[in-house]
């Protein structure tokens, strides 16, 4: 699944009781992270929900770094705004995670007014723990 895929589903659906159905149906096609990556380091803070995100830096032939990454939360909708920001982030290299704007992506499918203050205070704690993994991950190679 790709962000225009996402993009092109969320213009079909009007109602946004319909746009949380599908969400959370996109939380369902997580990949399952082990027990054990719920840590406490992978524990992301500033969410009202439970959320762990771990990650791994993968190499490439060209010995490029990108970073791939597991998520978990213990609430559904949740869970469906952590496979949107892994389809934007995961397996992708730290300078396309910091040229990336999710959190305009997410307003642009209406999320800023349909979130309530606390899941969109979540969602940006999210989105800045990968971007400092992605600056961690530059200032490693260099």
């Amino acid at each position: 699944m790709t962000i225009d895929e996402i993009r092109e589903n969320f213009e079909l659906l009007e109602d946004w009781d319909d746009r949380y159905r599908y969400v959370i149906e996109l939380g369902r096609t997580l990949e399952p992270m082990p027990e054990a990556e719920h840590s406490a380091a992978n524990k992301v803070q500033g969410c009202v929900s439970q959320v762990w995100l771990s990650k791994k830096v993968e190499r490439g032939s060209s010995g490029d770094a990108s970073l791939k990454y597991l998520g978990d939360s213990d609430a559904h909708i949740v869970r469906g705004l952590i496979a949107i920001l892994l389809i934007l982030f995961s397996g992708h290299t730290p300078r396309q995670i910091l040229s990336t704007d999710a959190i305009a992506i997410f307003n642009e499918f209406g999320f800023r007014e349909h979130l309530t203050p606390q899941r969109s205070n979540g969602l940006r704690a999210m989105v800045e723990r990968i971007r400092t993994d992605a600056r961690e991950a530059l200032a490693a190679a260099s």
